[in-house]
């Protein structure tokens, strides 16, 4: 069976690189350009991963995360940070609101890939 991928990313040329490799890596990809989308689309579908940026319009990562958090059917949904922040405090932040993992922009896809199925154990 597939997994089925959520990216939330304002970036369109981030959202189009992280859907080529994962499909290429045979994951299903849904796509949300930023945190709102992208919780409306975690709330309406069943997803094995969530990857979001921080930094968005509308409502950021963490606000994403700690909604979904509150959600009793998202509570254990991995959900990977993929954004520009490297910063500790950040990560903390991110890890206290229920992010399962942080991998740093620009990223390589080998690298998402082997991240993505650790986390799904696959």
């Amino acid at each position: 069976m597939t997994a089925s991928i959520l990216t939330v990313d304002d970036s369109p040329s981030i959202r189009l690189a992280i859907r080529i490799a994962l499909n290429g890596a045979g994951y299903t990809v849904t796509e949300a350009g930023d945190g709102e989308a992208g919780l409306n689309a975690a709330n309406a579908g069943k997803f094995d991963l969530i990857i979001t940026d921080l930094n968005m319009p509308k409502m950021d990562g963490l606000s994403m995360i700690r909604e979904l958090r509150k959600n009793p059917a998202q509570c254990g949904t991995p959900i990977i940070f993929l954004t520009t922040e490297s910063d500790d405090a950040m990560r903390q932040q991110a890890k206290a609101a229920g992010a399962t993992g942080w991998l740093v922009k620009p990223f390589v896809p080998e690298q998402l890939i082997r991240v993505t199925r650790k986390v799904l154990g696959r």
